[in-house]
């Protein structure tokens, strides 16, 4: 599996507990005010009954709407709301009615493609002019009608627009972040390719122009200077021997390598992930032990990018030691790490010790050589 692709599975597990913790803090909000509006409101059963299914029409639209499909059901649920509302102004004489319709129009109103004023102007419009139309049908005191009929529905509805328009812009920038993480992490491989394309290409571009000069000039000497010919075959094979040694070391992270260049490139893929890295150097690291600490610090660096939703690494560097903390690892058991794995073997064959442990997720790989000035 590609690590774009891991990725994107993490994001819609991330997004998949938004939508039930929304699921469950809305319904854990609305339904106990809704009922409680409802017991206090009506009558008689059959207005209850009415109330009842505003309430859960509204109680509809937001399971839809926290798993993004509310669209799909939106016109039924504003008929039904809608058709509530005026039950309760000239029907059930009932103020609260208009509560399904100003959870359901300010879902709906935000997620329309376009004409999202249009219809939130239509919406409170609605909402103030079916109560403005219980000051014809009343009897009672217009300031009081006016009032639980237009100017409060109206301003809930106003409240809860407003509410819902910052609650979609502020789940829009999520998704141009998750969009643009994504990129990032893609790009973070890609260079990551590139620049083992570039050592690649370091350790066998040199050799196959020097082989290409040296079967030239042995295929020039094997006639007038035998020896020398030989000579020049025998270089040959060692050359080419010591670059397939060299092309599997850089295969499997054993090439050596310059502990500073590496945590300067680790940092500049983090950092293109999108995630934020701290490195502390309080000492000079041990020449020999900086070698395999560089190899520790790429497989991690590899580790990190492919299997963790990380926002944030911490490198800590000591005279012989490295420790890498990262934060965004799932509660799952991480896959097999087969590249920390054989890191660990050798560096245990070399005095150290290679640790891994996942806990509150966090995953925290160290590896120490206890007496590094002995092994110079």
């Amino acid at each position: 599996m590609s690590p774009s692709s891991e990725l994107s599975e993490r994001t819609e597990a991330t997004r998949d507990r938004m939508r039930r913790l929304d699921i469950t803090t809305q319904l854990v909000t609305l339904l106990p005010v809704g009922i409680l509006l409802v017991v206090v409101d009506s009558d008689t059963w059959w207005e209850a009954v009415v109330l009842v299914v505003g309430v859960g029409t509204a109680i509809v639209a937001v399971v839809r709407w926290a798993m993004g499909g509310l669209l799909g059901v939106a016109v039924p649920c504003l008929a039904v709301t809608a058709a509530v509302w005026l039950f309760g102004t000239l029907v059930a004489d009932s103020g609260t009615a208009f509560y399904g319709l100003t959870i359901v129009g300010p879902l709906v109103v935000p997620q329309l493609p376009r004409h999202r004023i249009v219809a939130a102007l239509g919406l409170v419009a609605y909402v103030a002019g079916v109560g403005a139309v219980r000051l014809l049908v009343s009897h009672e005191d217009t300031s009081d009608e006016l009032l639980q009929f237009v100017l409060i529905p109206g301003g809930v509805a106003v409240l809860t627009l407003g509410f819902m328009f910052a609650n979609q812009r502020f789940y829009d920038l999520l998704a141009e972040l998750e969009e643009a993480r994504e990129h990032e992490a893609e790009l973070a491989v890609a260079r990551e390719r590139i620049r083992f394309a570039s050592e690649l290409h370091d350790i066998q571009g040199h050799t196959l122009h020097v082989v290409k000069l040296k079967v030239a000039l042995a295929e020039k000497l094997v006639r007038s200077d035998a020896d020398r010919a030989a000579g020049e075959l025998r270089e040959i094979h060692a050359l080419v021997g010591d670059t397939i040694k060299q092309t599997k070391e850089l295969a499997y992270a054993q090439r050596r390598l310059n502990l500073s260049v590496e945590l300067e490139n680790a940092k500049n893929l983090f950092e293109a992930a999108g995630i934020r890295v701290r490195a502390d150097r309080p000492a000079e690291v041990d020449t020999r032990a900086g070698e395999l600490l560089g190899q520790v610090l790429r497989e991690t660096t590899t580790n990190i990018l492919r299997h963790a939703d990380a926002t944030q690494v911490r490198i800590t560097l000591s005279e012989a030691g490295i420790t890498i903390v990262n934060d965004g690892v799932p509660d799952t058991p991480l896959p097999e790490l087969r590249g920390l794995a054989t890191l660990r073997q050798r560096v245990a064959d070399n005095g150290g010790e290679l640790t891994v442990a996942q806990e509150d997720g966090r995953f925290r790989t160290a590896a120490a050589f206890p007496h590094p000035r002995e092994n110079r």
